[in-house]
């Protein structure tokens, strides 16, 4: 009998963040895998070390962290495959994911192959977008917002409209594109509007104001959160509250 594929979600860094369920399912499996760079300690491993069973069976997915290579299809082949011969052994394989799995999670690249095979389970995690909002005291939306969520390696000419067109916004990926997402919104008038904040819910969590961000770039994990009226509770007719400067 075939072995069940569980995709786990971790949340953003926090340990205390996984889930009950995930946790059931990460103490029982046979398998735990998980994405890793080419060299060095896995993100979501790391999430999850505390409560990871003595003995249990691990499997890295190393792949390169180069955006000009990723997703590294060969990568995903290979795990697919060898994930899948665990499976059809009967053995059960929790695959970790920081954040939630199917949120620009690496999971999905493993369901995309696996899934018509064989039996899978996805646990949805807390995502970096309701973290950065918990521990920036910053509601993402309310009633009738439209929200977006924009990676900052897009160019200008497409997170512009973007931008425009909505009541609130996430950017994420800023990292080295930081200068130029700073630049934008300043110029959009909504820099005074926008929270900045690196690694939530980590143990070197910062939370700065964005002109006191770094110059050049910032870390991959890093997030701005934009809300056309500043607060989310706020009436269209109400003072927006500017973000400390």
């Amino acid at each position: 009998m075939s072995g069940t594929l569980y995709g786990l979600g971790v949340g953003p860094g926090d340990p205390e963040l996984i889930t009950l369920k995930a946790l059931r399912i990460l103490r029982s499996a046979d398998i735990v895998a998980y994405p890793a760079p080419e060299t060095g300690d896995s993100l979501a491993r790391g999430i999850v070390a505390e409560h990871l069973p003595e003995g249990i069976e691990e499997y890295a997915i190393r792949m390169p962290m180069v955006v000009e290579r990723f997703p590294a299809q060969d990568v995903y082949d290979r795990a697919a495959a060898d994930l899948g011969a665990a499976l059809d052994a009967g053995r059960t394989v929790a695959v970790l994911c920081e954040g939630d799995p199917f949120f620009y999670g690496s999971f999905m690249y493993l369901f995309g192959r696996l899934a018509e095979r064989h039996r899978v389970t996805v646990v949805p995690g807390v995502s970096s977008l309701t973290a950065c909002a918990a521990r920036l005291e910053a509601p993402l939306a309310a009633r009738n917002d439209t929200l977006v969520v924009l990676p900052a390696p897009l160019s200008d000419d497409i997170l512009e409209p973007r931008l425009l067109a909505s009541d609130a916004a996430v950017l994420i990926k800023v990292g080295r594109h930081l200068p130029r997402i700073r630049a934008l919104l300043t110029r959009l008038g909504l820099s005074e509007r926008a929270r900045y904040i690196e690694r939530a819910t980590m143990a070197t969590e910062r939370v700065l104001p964005l002109s006191h961000a770094g110059e050049d770039s910032a870390p991959y994990f890093s997030t701005i959160l934009v809300h056309r009226r500043g607060d989310a509770w706020l009436s269209e007719t109400a003072p927006a509250r500017e973000v400390a400067e």
